[in-house]
C-alpha cells in the first residue's frame, strides 16, 4: 500500500499522469490498469477513471500488485512479445493468442502495450491517454501482426491512414466449408447486437447498420473445410468473423460467432483444434507516416493453427 499527498502545485492534473510521476518504477499503462482494477482510493473514495482531475491536498492511497503474467490459450505464460521491425517512430509486433492490445476495466494482466513498455521504454505517442500508441486493435484470441506508433507525428499519421482506409491488412482462417468461388465479396452493413452489447451482428433488412466490406480469398481447400484469405477493406469491430460466418464460412474455433445447426463435415475428436478461433493476422501493408517509404510486415502463422493446418492436410485433404 502506498499514500501519496498532491501537492497544491499538481491541482487538475489527470490521476494517470500523476501517479506516473510519483511512481516512476511503474508505467503509465500498468498504473492505469491499477485503477480500472479499483485498488486506487482518493480522498477515501475508489476512483476507477485514469482520466480524473485530482485535487491539491487530497490523500490518494494504492495498492500495487503485480500484473498476472497473461497466458495463451493452451496455458503456456506470455514473456515477451516479439518485435518484428522498429525505428524510432514505429514498430511492428507479432501479438500471440491471449494477450489483450491494451487494458479493459477488468484487465489485470500484462497487454500489448505493458509489453512493449517494459521492453523499449514508453514512447513519446504514450502521452495519448488512450492509446499508448496503438492505432488499431486485435481480438485477444486472434494472433498475428500489429503496428504500435513510437512517436506522436508517428501515431497521428497512422491514425490518418487507418481512418483513410490507406491501410491493407491480410487475415488467415481456418474455416468451415469449402468456399465456391476463388474470390468474393462479402458487403453487408454491420450494429452492435442489442442482446449481447459485447457482440457484432449483421444488420437486418430495414435496420441501419455500418458499412463493411470484406474480400475473402480461397488459399487452400479440404474436405468440408478452408483456409481463406480475408482483407477488410473497413475495419468494424470483429468484421472478418461476423463476415465469413455470415457469408456461411464460420471459424474453426470460434466460440461466439458459431455456425448453426450440424456441421456437415464436422472436425473429428482427435484433431487438434486451438482453443481459440483460428484467425491469423498475416500481414500489414502501409507508408510510413514520417518517411513516406511504403513497408510490409508478415507474421508466420501461429503454431497452433500450422498444427491443425498440417493435420487438415494429412486427413482430409480436398
Amino acid at each position: 500500500m502506498k499514500r501519496l499527498i498532491v501537492p497544491q502545485d499538481a491541482s487538475g492534473v489527470r490521476l494517470d499522469r500523476f501517479l506516473a510521476g510519483s511512481i516512476p518504477d511503474w508505467s503509465r499503462s500498468r498504473l492505469q490498469a491499477v485503477v480500472k482494477g479499483g485498488f486506487v482510493r482518493v480522498g477515501g473514495e475508489v476512483v476507477r477513471r485514469p482520466g480524473h482531475l485530482v485535487d491539491g491536498g487530497q490523500e490518494i492511497e494504492l495498492e500495487l500488485p503485480e500484473l498476472a503474467p497473461p497466458t495463451t490459450p493452451e496455458g503456456g505464460v506470455i514473456q515477451e512479445l516479439p518485435v518484428l521491425h522498429q525505428d524510432e517512430h514505429l514498430a511492428f509486433v507479432d501479438k500471440p493468442a491471449g494477450l489483450l492490445s491494451h487494458a479493459n476495466d477488468h484487465s489485470r494482466r500484462d497487454t500489448v502495450v505493458t509489453l512493449a513498455e517494459a521492453a523499449r521504454g514508453p514512447s513519446a505517442a504514450a502521452e495519448d491517454p488512450r492509446r499508448h500508441g496503438l492505432v488499431h486493435r486485435l481480438d485477444r484470441l486472434t494472433s498475428g501482426v500489429m503496428v504500435i506508433a513510437r512517436t506522436t507525428e508517428a501515431l497521428e499519421g497512422l491514425q490518418a491512414q487507418f481512418a483513410a482506409r490507406e491501410v491493407h491488412k491480410t487475415y488467415l482462417a481456418l474455416v468451415h466449408h469449402q468456399p465456391r468461388f476463388e474470390s468474393e465479396w462479402i458487403e453487408a452493413p454491420m450494429q452492435r447486437d442489442p442482446r449481447h452489447p459485447e457482440r457484432m451482428r449483421i444488420a437486418p433488412e430495414g435496420e441501419e447498420g455500418r458499412e463493411a466490406a470484406t474480400l475473402m480469398e480461397r488459399r487452400e481447400l479440404f474436405q468440408g473445410h478452408a483456409l481463406v484469405a480475408a482483407r477488410p477493406r473497413t475495419g468494424r469491430t470483429h468484421q472478418v468473423r461476423v463476415h465469413l460466418t455470415h457469408a456461411g464460412h464460420p471459424i474453426v474455433g470460434d466460440s461466439v460467432y458459431r455456425h448453426r445447426g450440424a456441421l456437415r463435415t464436422p472436425l473429428q475428436a482427435d484433431a487438434p483444434v486451438p482453443r481459440r478461433q483460428c484467425l491469423h493476422a498475416e500481414r500489414l501493408e502501409l507508408r510510413h507516416p514520417v518517411t513516406g517509404e511504403d513497408l510490409v510486415a508478415e507474421s508466420p502463422l501461429a503454431a497452433d493453427m500450422a498444427r491443425l493446418l498440417d493435420w487438415l492436410r494429412a486427413e482430409l485433404p480436398a
